[in-house]
């Protein structure tokens, strides 16, 4: 039996997964860029969409058009490489960074404005109940989409609606010129930030997750579920690019109130209380709050779901693992988590783009397994080079490659090999289909 979904299911399942998108780093990197951005806010803000909003609508396309699991996306891999691959990303977004990461900024903007003293142990008290709170709403695989999509989401919504009104109603001040890479380079420093945002990471997770979420509600039809991913990936990213665009403008219009500071989140909230209030600290607040805990949810959820399949260990134990990991990992700072993680997404960022740039143009290839591990691996050792480049490490003597100093070393290598793999494979399949 195949089930279809109402309107309002596919708009919930949009919004689900817009919510697990939105959430830490999608709230503090845009205010920061917009204001360091300045009057290169337009191309700063273009950058910026195309990883942060671009490239994960593409690869929940990607996840649905290849069957709407990893395994799918990753058949002509060796499983061995495959499940390697999968297990990095889901530890990185998972436990090591991003869920964390949720759970640090939803204190230091929803907790910490309004102590008065605030130290070590609040941070660890505060980490233990909200990730007690994100483990049991990720206890339920099947609830999911009536949880998040059709109660939380609409909350955090209707709060960033009103925020993203007032922002553009009464900006707190001109936009001045741009400072650092954004004065010369704003559109490929907007695209590197892109990348702090893990979205491209989650939507290889939640791709997955959705359709687990879509087979709870009855529906099994491939190209059904394939059609509903698709949806549901256009409301999140539109979504997505709404919360963006005013966030960015919040910021380049941040200067007169938050000049200097070096944190979106601390940007955002002397916003929100030039515009409110102190009675606007609390609703920005539940804004962050609510926005953390689902993305840490999806996270949670995801991560646990993956895990449980290839150990011997249930999804509710993993759930428990994740969850307790998750809060002892966010007491060790906001700032040691996005330095640890900057060359850790340059160096894998690279081969999930690459990964989903594959998917598309399998059906021209006769040899998709020699074409993928080609591709993979030539991106993966150029993104090497990147990741060392931006840990600091003295790779000077490959200044060489094109674009190498702008941190996108990795991009004319695949891209030409790319081109190349699918061009001589693409003409041995036709001669095959000839005397076929």
């Amino acid at each position: 039996m195949n089930n279809k979904l109402s309107f309002l299911d596919i708009v919930a399942l949009g919004f689900m997964l817009f919510a697990f998108f939105l959430g830490a780093g999608n709230i503090i990197f845009p205010p920061l860029a917009g204001q360091l951005a300045g009057t290169n806010l337009m191309p700063a803000m273009g950058g910026f969409l195309v990883t942060a909003a671009g490239l994960p609508l593409i690869t929940v396309v990607a996840v649905a058009i290849a069957g709407g699991t990893w395994d799918h996306l990753t058949r002509d891999l060796p499983k061995r490489v495959a499940i390697l691959m999968a297990a990095l990303i889901f530890i990185i977004i998972g436990p090591a960074f991003a869920a964390p990461r949720a759970g640090l900024v939803a204190y230091e903007i929803g907790l910490r404005p309004f102590l008065a003293t605030p130290d070590a142990m609040t941070l660890a008290l505060f980490s233990i109940v909200f990730f007690a709170v994100a483990m049991v709403l990720a206890w339920s695989q099947g609830s999911l989409l009536d949880t998040i999509g059709k109660v939380l989401t609409p909350l955090m919504f209707v709060g960033l609606l009103v925020l993203s009104v007032m922002v553009v109603i009464n900006p707190q001040s001109p936009i001045i010129h741009p400072q650092g890479d954004y004065v010369d380079q704003a559109f490929v420093t907007g695209l590197l930030e892109g990348y702090l945002t893990m979205d491209t990471f989650g939507a290889l997770m939640f791709g997955i997750l959705l359709v687990q979420a879509l087979n709870s509600k009855g529906v099994s039809e491939t190209k059904d579920v394939a059609r509903y991913l698709i949806l549901a990936g256009f409301i999140a990213a539109f979504g997505l690019c709404l919360v963006y665009m005013s966030l960015f403008y919040l910021g380049a219009t941040s200067n007169g109130i938050a000049a200097g500071l070096t944190n979106g989140g601390a940007i955002l909230a002397h916003y929100v209380q030039a515009l409110f209030g102190v009675k606007g600290q609390w609703v920005l607040s539940g804004i962050v709050v609510i926005a953390c805990l689902t993305t840490a949810v999806g996270l949670i959820s995801a991560c646990s779901d993956f895990f449980s399949k290839h150990t011997k260990l249930s999804y509710k134990a993993f759930v428990v693992i994740n969850g307790s990991v998750c809060a002892l990992v966010a007491n060790v700072g906001l700032s040691q988590l996005i330095a640890l993680s900057i060359p850790v997404l340059f160096a894998l960022y690279p081969v999930a783009i690459a990964l989903v740039a594959l998917t598309f143009l399998r059906s021209r290839l006769a040899n998709p397994a020699r074409v993928y591990r080609t591709v993979l691996v030539v991106a993966f050792l150029f993104a090497i080079l990147d990741a060392l480049n931006v840990a600091g490490v003295d790779v000077s003597s490959f200044d060489f490659v094109p674009m190498f100093s702008l941190g996108l070393g990795w991009l004319l290598p695949t891209l030409a090999i790319i081109i190349s793999m699918v061009v001589l494979d693409g003409g041995n399949k036709a001669q095959i289909e000839q005397y076929s």
